[in-house]
C-alpha cells in the first residue's frame, strides 16, 4: 500500500488507489473506484463504485461522489458540494441503470455547496463559484455563479479573472500566460 489511509477510513475490496493519496477521516471508497495518484480525499468523503478520479485531484469535506462522475487530473471539490446522478430521482423507483455520467475536465474547480446536475460536463480550468447550481455544461475556462449557474467571465489556468482587450487577448496576473478569446471560447496561447 503506497497510499495513506486514515484507520476511521473505509477502503473496499477492488480499488484502485494510486501512490501517496491520502484518504481521511470517516471516508468510504467504495469498491470498483480508481484514485490516481497524489490526490486529498477529505474527511467524510465517498466515493462510489465505478468512480474515476485523476490524479492530484482534491476533495474537500463532506463530498459525495457518486456512480457517473469522473473527475479528470488537478481537480478540486469544495467542501459540501454536490453532484447529483438521476435527472428524476424516487424512493420507490430503482433508478441505478440510468446514473447519467458527469466529466469534470483538468483542472476545473467547483466551490463549496456548488450542486452539479447529472449529465452536465465541466469544461477544463473551469470556475464554479461556491453555492451555484449547475443545470446545463460550462465552458472551458468560464467562471460561473448563481441558481441556476450563470456565465460572469473567464479565468486563467490560475483562476484569476482575465481581462481581455479590443483584440480579445488577456494575461493572467500571476503567470503571464496569456489567452485569446474568438468565437465565446478561450484558448491559452502556448
Amino acid at each position: 500500500m503506497n497510499y495513506f489511509s486514515h484507520e476511521t477510513a473505509i477502503v473496499d475490496d477492488n480499488c484502485t488507489i494510486g501512490n501517496n493519496t491520502k484518504i481521511w477521516h470517516f471516508s468510504h471508497i467504495m469498491s470498483g473506484s480508481v484514485i490516481g495518484e497524489n490526490c486529498n480525499i477529505g474527511q467524510n468523503v465517498v466515493i462510489s463504485p465505478s468512480v474515476i478520479l485523476g490524479q492530484n485531484v482534491k476533495i474537500q469535506n463532506n463530498v459525495s461522489v457518486y456512480t457517473g462522475v469522473i473527475c479528470e487530473s488537478d481537480v478540486f471539490l469544495g467542501p459540501s458540494m454536490v453532484f447529483t446522478n438521476v435527472i428524476n430521482p424516487r424512493s420507490h423507483v430503482n433508478r441505478k441503470n440510468e446514473y447519467a455520467q458527469t466529466l469534470v475536465r483538468k483542472g476545473a474547480s467547483i466551490g463549496a455547496n456548488a450542486t452539479v446536475v447529472c449529465g452536465n460536463e465541466i469544461g477544463e480550468y473551469a470556475l464554479i463559484g461556491a453555492g451555484a447550481v449547475i443545470t446545463k455544461p460550462v465552458k472551458p475556462f468560464a467562471l460561473v455563479v448563481g441558481n441556476p449557474a450563470r456565465q460572469i467571465g473567464w479565468v486563467s489556468e490560475n483562476g484569476h479573472k482575465l481581462h481581455f482587450d479590443n483584440n480579445g487577448h488577456a494575461v493572467c496576473p500571476e503567470t503571464n500566460q496569456t489567452y485569446q478569446l474568438t468565437n465565446n471560447k478561450v484558448e491559452r496561447i502556448k
